[in-house]
């Protein structure tokens, strides 16, 4: 085959040079593209793209001999809980204290007693579900003594309110009883019994 002549040499070159021209501008727009996502792949996310952290189900931190003390505004002390093991669950911010013993000392002076083999409650104690051979000991507005037992009483030591929805066993002034639950309001100074319920009264009581 006889060489190519240079008239045809240049009329290639010519049309490669006009095909090079018309894609540039798609072959650059190609090029910037794959530079961009690679940027975008490999740079670092900001912090607040992450994805939040799974809440922890297990306890943060744990004490033993634990005691926490409140005091109002005055530097009285309003609350004293004591156990030997507290542990606080971050997700929850509640706390578990096992053998919980508790004092709660109301604005009037009336002092509230409780115990516990655990007990569950909030960040301050204010809440406090007492479980296992719970224990409260109080006084009722007209002074008369006031005494409850049970496997569950959930305790408002802020609103001074008691309240179970499983057996309690009930001494109020000189009379004992067996209740299904109760509901306990002392500001409001109310007492709701639920049935069925088992009472004994001593010789020459009166029944309230």
């Amino acid at each position: 085959m006889a060489p190519s002549s240079p008239a045809l040499r240049m009329r290639w070159t010519y049309a490669l040079r006009e095909r090079l021209s018309a894609y540039l501008p798609l072959l650059l727009m190609v090029a910037l593209a794959l530079v961009t996502w690679w940027l975008v792949k490999n740079s670092p996310r900001p912090l607040g793209d992450e994805a939040p952290a799974a809440q922890r189900s297990d306890p943060d931190y744990t004490m033993s001999g634990f005691t926490m003390e409140r005091y109002d505004s005055q530097g009285r002390l309003k609350l004293r809980m004591d156990g030997t093991r507290m542990r606080h669950f971050p997700a929850t911010d509640r706390i578990e204290i096992d053998e919980v013993r508790i004092r709660s000392i109301a604005a009037d002076g009336r002092v509230t007693l409780a115990q516990a083999r655990q007990a569950v409650a909030n960040s301050d104690g204010s809440e406090v579900q007492l479980l296992g051979g719970a224990e409260v000991t109080s006084e009722r507005s007209e002074g008369s003594p006031l005494w409850m037992r049970g496997e569950f009483l959930h305790a408002f030591l802020v609103t001074e309110r008691i309240r179970s929805h499983l057996p309690v066993q009930l001494r109020v002034g000189s009379a004992e009883m067996q209740v299904a639950g109760l509901e306990y309001d002392h500001p409001a100074g109310r007492l709701d019994l639920k049935g069925p319920m088992r009472a004994v009264w001593p010789p020459g009581g009166v029944r309230r």
